[in-house]
């Protein structure tokens, strides 16, 4: 049987170069940890159309959306604009779209980090823009200076009868933290299924989909030290070998 094909957004990134090259990137860590899954990891650049979009979309098996800056609070009606920052307004355009597309076509998706935070306000959800400043009682997420990307740093709690909860075969799991945003408001269409300590919401899941999931942490700096977390990715994969092209 072919192995399933998942798109990966690229993004924008500025090079080392003398004179500068632009770059459109992705860490190597996504990409190795679709392969281990026994995925074909195909990387959609910015830059294209809607038209263009929802061919590539049509190609496609699955969707990772990875993490990165933040979101434009354009997105979800903003009140702290000034606590918003490293926006590149294609890459959510982009984002949103394919959100979009995965869902309507029942495409599987896995969101991570930013991509997560994309899932919810892509279908209507808003965003805490800075967690420590606005959510009472918060503890640190944004361990993403100064600390390895596999530091774990905080429990999150998982709801019984999940898919996640299937997927890593727990109810509680120590997770990596690199991120300074987070879901405020749920989006319709999207169910919780996992919390950090202090309430932020850590994990959702698109209902009647056949596998739609946004997680906070970053499993693909995880997999190798707890190959658990390589489920999120098999799960993605194994969904996507199921997939029907219309």
């Amino acid at each position: 049987m072919p192995r399933p094909l998942i798109g990966l957004t690229a993004y924008r990134k500025a090079s080392a170069q003398t004179p500068p090259a632009p770059l459109m990137a992705l860490p190597v860590s996504y990409i190795e940890a679709v392969i281990e899954a026994g995925g074909i990891p195909l990387l959609i650049p910015m830059g294209l159309d809607e038209a263009a979009l929802a061919e590539v979309v049509a190609r496609l098996d699955g969707v990772l959306l990875p993490g990165g800056g933040d979101i434009a609070g354009d997105y979800y009606g903003s009140e702290h604009p000034e606590l918003i920052f490293d926006v590149d307004a294609d890459r959510d355009r982009v984002e949103s779209f394919l959100v979009r597309e995965a869902v309507a076509r029942r495409l599987p998706l896995l969101a991570i980090c930013r991509g997560h935070q994309m899932l919810n306000v892509a279908l209507g959800g808003t965003l805490h823009e800075d967690v420590l400043t606005l959510l009472p009682g918060a503890i640190k997420h944004d361990f993403f200076t100064l600390f390895p990307r596999n530091h774990l740093s905080h429990a999150v709690t998982i709801e019984p009868g999940s898919r996640l909860a299937a997927a890593l075969g727990r109810e509680v799991v120590s997770v990596n933290s690199l991120h300074h945003q987070g879901i405020r408001d749920l989006a319709p269409g999207l169910s919780v299924v996992a919390h950090a300590p202090d309430g932020l919401i850590e994990a959702v899941e698109v209902d009647d989909h056949p596998f739609g999931l946004g997680v906070q942490w970053h499993p693909e700096n995880l997999y190798v030290d707890n190959p658990d977390m390589l489920a999120l990715f098999h799960g993605l994969v194994e969904a996507a070998r199921a997939v029907v092209r219309v």
